[in-house]
């Protein structure tokens, strides 16, 4: 392992997110000894912190990492602030200043990671004065780290990346999406290229659907202003799902490496179907959340959270299926959802293999067998289990099922890379694996701007479900319509017992 020779710009570094994931991201890092010596991290905001202020706020940030107090102290001491308005030119002069002086101390060699950590309207005017007022130098590598949402739309994406690239090379622009850093997600790719099991059966004669779940079991909280101009379909769709959609629908990469991983998973997204605005209506359906419960919790409506208009029709989830037009996937559907307030938080894949013909056994129909299911555990567990066909315990012949069952241990999670920790260590090394290309999130905004023109002309009602649900009915008669189910059902526990 050698020591990583870096200077780090972060431009929004008084926010939520540097407190919470980049600088411990970076502190594990220092720990590990991939940044030691010859590093040093700008944090730029429009408040007029000292540097002695802004490093009690990066102690803060990290003090619940194990770790001694002289440890922590020579990390925080790599860290300088400068006060910055990214419209005024003469800040960036100041902040040049800065960088110049960083460099010759700590010996850095010119490579510089500047994470736009702010909102996208800015990324264009920040990218402009870097180059104009000469922080960019050439002299060593140059990357920038982006946070999603890249643009609203396909041609306020286009716009955007137009603007980076006229200062950043696409090499460079690294499109951070944090949910390709977790390790199951990086898994998803290892069950199926490494298991000849899996490959074999991973297309239409073996596969009857795959589901994509992110399930969120809470509200809005503070981002109700965001959320008005986001909604669930560009806040997870287009970004989060597509992306695990390609991971599991891309053709297996002659090699395994950054240019034909992300080869294939543009092939992949660009054979998803185009919908119409009829097809597009049909195919996916919105909800919003009411007041509800679930055990003792209590829960208000979408339209009575902080920051939301009373009469907003911005969806809090959304359900649909996609389909993939290549030879591999003819006819299967990919059901995707994601929702605010549903019964339990998890991110789970569900790969349902298609039944047996015939059922020899005398369960009446096959169709009374249990489903074979992989599934793909991301998150809060991290693991994946298969559900099987076996005979039960006793004289009779009687089918049941059962399930092969993985996860990782807590001791296993807790020394799992964060996903920031390891995409910022991807950048470090050029590695943009995991990361979106431009190509891959145009066709994203392709796929989904069509769902969200179908939804504004539609002056239906918005569909409403009891927070602590897992949606509004319509996701289910989504599936009914064509004899399936969802396999995830935690809501089904509660109501048993009378919860929910």
């Amino acid at each position: 392992m050698s020591q990583k020779k870096v200077l780090f710009t972060i431009f929004g570094a008084t926010g939520d997110l540097a407190k919470r994931k980049l600088y411990p991201s970076l502190f594990h890092l220092f720990q590990k000894g991939e940044l030691h010596e010859n590093f040093a991290v700008i944090g730029t905001a429009r408040r007029p912190w000292s540097d002695d202020y802004y490093q009690e706020v990066v102690l803060d940030s990290i003090k619940d990492i194990d770790a001694t107090i002289q440890e922590a102290k020579e990390f925080a001491s790599h860290f300088y602030y400068q006060s910055h308005d990214v419209q005024d030119t003469q800040h960036y002069v100041n902040l040049k200043e800065l960088g110049d002086k960083l460099q010759e101390k700590y010996q850095i060699k010119g490579n510089q990671v500047f994470y736009l950590a702010m909102a996208p309207q800015f990324f264009g005017m920040i990218s402009k004065h870097l180059k104009s007022q000469g922080i960019l130098t050439g002299q060593g590598f140059e990357r920038v780290i982006i946070e999603k949402p890249f643009g609203t739309s396909f041609d306020t994406a286009a716009k955007l990346n137009d603007e980076l690239q006229e200062v950043f090379p696409e090499q460079d622009i690294f499109r951070i999406d944090h949910y390709l850093g977790k390790e199951m997600i990086q898994n998803v790719s290892a069950i199926r290229f490494a298991n000849q099991m899996f490959e074999s059966l991973w297309n239409s004669n073996h596969i009857d659907n795959i589901q994509i779940t992110f399930a969120e079991s809470l509200g809005v909280e503070d981002r109700g202003g965001y959320y008005e101009t986001s909604g669930a379909l560009k806040d997870m769709v287009q970004n989060h799902i597509l992306q695990v959609l390609s991971l599991l629908a891309m053709e297996p990469p002659t090699k395994f490496t950054e240019e034909d991983i992300r080869a294939e998973k543009i092939k992949a997204l660009r054979a998803v179907r185009q919908y119409s605005l009829e097809e597009a209506k049909e195919n996916f359906i919105r909800g919003q959340y009411t007041n509800g419960h679930l055990g003792n919790d209590t829960f208000v409506a979408y339209t009575d959270e902080p920051n939301i208009a009373p009469d907003s029709k911005v969806e809090t989830f959304v359900a649909g299926k996609f389909f993939i037009d290549n030879f591999r996937w003819h006819g299967v559907p990919f059901y995707v959802r994601t929702g605010k307030r549903l019964t339990e938080k998890g991110t789970r894949i569900n790969v349902v293999f298609k039944q047996t013909p015939y059922d020899m056994f005398g369960q009446g129909t096959s169709e009374k067998l249990q489903d074979n299911v992989l599934t793909i555990y991301i998150q809060p567990t991290e693991g994946f289990s298969l559900t099987l066909n076996g005979k039960e315990v006793g004289h009779n012949f009687a089918i049941e099922p059962l399930k092969l069952d993985y996860r990782h241990d807590a001791q296993f999670a807790g020394n799992s890379p964060e996903a920031y920790e390891r995409l910022i260590l991807d950048t470090l090394e050029g590695d943009a694996t995991n990361f979106s290309h431009w190509k891959e999130v145009a066709r994203s905004w392709e796929l989904v701007d069509v769902i969200r023109e179908a939804w504004d002309n539609d002056e239906q009602p918005v569909p409403k479900y009891e927070a602590g649900t897992m949606g509004p009915q319509e996701a289910f008669d989504l599936l009914e319509k064509s004899n399936r189910h969802w396999v995830w059902m935690p809501d089904r526990w509660y109501r048993e017992r009378g919860l929910l």
